[in-house]
């Protein structure tokens, strides 16, 4: 738990650099020269810009704390690689999709919501395959210089 809390501490800005690097990046293709904090039905949800960015700022934050706080599942000898993956998407699934929706990153409907479920999917499948495969080689590579002594 302490190891947890830590590597959620550690995550909160690493989420907010990223959050604000997105928008950086989306205001640079989309914004047509201005910059774009947040998505513009979020700014009019909440009221002003500033209240949009504040919590924006905050749930970015929370994002990055549990992703990395959630990251120790995969030190568990305990598991197997499936239940440690499954608990791992569960954890970043069950993050990812409410800061999405009170972010307005995705549509408020159903189709919105299954078009980002499963966007979000494949990316954390490709990441994930691309992950285990630089293991596997890394694994490859140690198994070789043990052999060769």
């Amino acid at each position: 738990m302490k190891k947890a809390i830590l590597r959620g501490l550690i995550g909160f800005p690493i989420g907010v650099t990223i959050g604000y690097s997105i928008t950086i990046v989306i205001s640079l293709i989309f914004a047509e020269g201005y910059y774009s904090p947040a998505v513009p039905s979020m700014i009019e949800m909440c009221g002003s810009e500033i209240n949009a960015v504040l919590i924006q700022f905050l749930l970015c934050g929370l994002m990055g704390f549990i992703f990395a706080a959630g990251s120790v599942v995969w030190e568990s000898e305990k598991l197997s690689l499936l239940a440690q993956t499954a608990i791992n998407f569960v954890i970043v699934t069950g993050t990812m999709l409410p800061v999405a929706y009170i972010c307005h990153w995705m549509e408020h409907s159903i189709a919105g919501l299954l078009q980002y479920v499963a966007i979000f999917a494949i990316i954390y499948v490709t990441i994930w395959i691309t992950q285990y495969i630089s293991y596997k080689i890394r694994i490859r590579k140690i198994n070789k210089k043990i052999e060769s002594k």
